[in-house]
């Protein structure tokens, strides 16, 4: 009886058809970021993620129904880790200055990641092939959401809000675009991320308020 017991426990559990789905999709979705960072937009092609992620292009395209589908479903994911990211700072109790501090750093976590160099090349696709799509709307959208739940209460009207998340992005995107081009010391990006730490505070609170 011990011995069957003690089989029994050893046995691998059997996976779900669930879980066995959401690993083969993980995995073509790792292929795909993966592939971007590190050879390009141009040089992800359908064999190549099919190789890097261990299946068959028709097992890709039974998941997402072509080149299309997965690069959506990319996109999807990366706004998700973004807002993940930042979805237990909250906003009640925390002074203003200890929101931004926490933001700034969060957010740059996701832009100096692969993720956002290959989600950025994406949304780059999709601005060229389909100029006014549906994609960079819905960036922005995700971004407004993470941004209202933690400074829409901030003193500064909601135009000078509305440019300081516009700011917040260029610079941000501006630090990682320039990361492919030369790597600053880590003294020095503190120094980048501090004075844009410190002009959200400024801009945001009562000073904001008041130009």
């Amino acid at each position: 009886m011990t011995a069957r017991i003690s089989l029994e426990r050893s046995r691998p559990r059997r996976r779900t058809q669930l879980e066995r789905t959401a690993e083969t999709r993980g995995a073509i979705m790792r292929a795909v970021v993966e592939s971007i960072a590190e050879v390009g937009f141009k040089r992800t092609t359908a064999s190549e993620i099919a190789r890097r992620a261990g299946v068959t292009w028709g097992a890709v395209q039974h998941h997402f129904g072509g080149k299309d589908g997965i690069l959506g479903a990319v996109l999807e994911d990366s706004f998700h880790r973004f807002a993940e990211r930042l979805s237990d700072i909250g906003a009640d109790g925390l002074p203003l200055e200890r929101r931004a501090a926490l933001f700034v750093d969060r957010a740059w976590e996701h832009f100096a990641s692969r993720h956002f160099r290959s989600t950025f090349e994406i949304l780059q696709h999709y601005a060229a092939s389909s100029p006014g799509g549906a994609w960079p709307g819905q960036m922005l959208r995700a971004w407004d959401e993470v941004w209202t739940a933690l400074f829409g209460a901030a003193p500064a009207s909601r135009g000078r809000r509305l440019a300081l998340q516009h700011y917040t992005i260029s610079a941000l995107t501006g630090l990682a675009l320039l990361r492919r081009f030369e790597e600053p010391s880590p003294a020095v990006r503190e120094r980048e991320l501090t004075l844009l730490k410190d002009t959200l505070v400024r801009e945001l609170g009562a000073n904001g308020a008041r130009a």
